[in-house]
């Protein structure tokens, strides 16, 4: 009998419905940028972020007085305090508070995901850490790519194949599906050399547009930090 467990590689929230309830663990994954601002802010003593789907209900929480995050197709929505740029969350005065974020994306795809049994942050900054955690954990485990508006794309599905791949390399993990072999092989094709993989990508080419290399160089860049932040009462907060 086989008792390894399952690293599978879900492309978009859209494709979630037909895998959820199946796994223990699912990773939540937005290389560019929402997961990596979010490693960024634990790293740099955030508390706690409070992830939301919609503008209506992040401006709820501004209303109220919270530090508001909101980000749109990869810009800052007007009128709050800061985007999902990982420079935003490197800044002193966000030690120990609670931030309230909404992006394009990435918090989608978190709150898609917040019925499953445990739910944590994954992105190229915290990689090595968190699989090492995943093996330790032995669970069944879903990597759940944010995407782009619900479409397929490539650093996400890199970083998920990352995943699948160290995890399936301990012999304590299988793989089934399609997708999980496509990103696994994605992955193998740009190990060593990411910025020049994905300078095709198209949200690369977005952001870039928008003068955001640095944040892209910074996305893009494994193992800058070991935190592993993790989904408690609709609160994400650092494992």
């Amino acid at each position: 009998m086989d008792n390894r467990k399952h690293i599978e590689v879900c492309f978009t929230p859209g494709e979630y419905e037909y895998f959820k309830d199946e796994y223990e663990i699912v990773v939540v994954i937005d290389v560019l940028r929402a997961t990596s601002a979010i490693c960024a802010a634990f790293h740099n003593g955030i508390k706690s972020i409070i992830p939301v789907s919609t503008i209506e209900e992040a401006q709820e929480y501004k209303d109220k007085g919270y530090l508001v995050g909101a980000e749109r197709k990869g810009q800052i929505v007007e009128g709050f305090d800061f985007g999902n740029s990982p420079y935003s969350y490197m800044n002193d005065e966000l030690k120990d508070k609670e931030v309230v974020l909404t992006t394009t994306n990435g918090t989608k795809a978190l709150n898609i995901a917040k019925g499953a049994e445990t739910v944590v942050v994954g992105s190229l900054n915290n990689l090595d850490a968190l699989c090492e955690w995943l093996v330790e954990q032995n669970k069944n485990t879903l990597c759940l790519c944010s995407g782009w508006q619900d479409k397929f794309n490539l650093e996400d599905t890199i970083c998920a194949g990352a995943i699948s791949e160290y995890l399936l390399s301990t012999g304590q993990f299988t793989s089934d599906e399609d997708s999980s072999i496509a990103a696994k092989y994605l992955y193998l094709s740009a190990w060593d050399r990411y910025m020049g993989f994905l300078k095709a990508s198209s949200h690369r080419r977005r952001l870039k547009n928008l003068n955001l290399n640095e944040d892209i160089k910074y996305c893009l860049t494994p193992n800058q930090t070991n935190v592993i932040p993790i989904l408690k009462d609709g609160k994400l907060v650092k494992l």
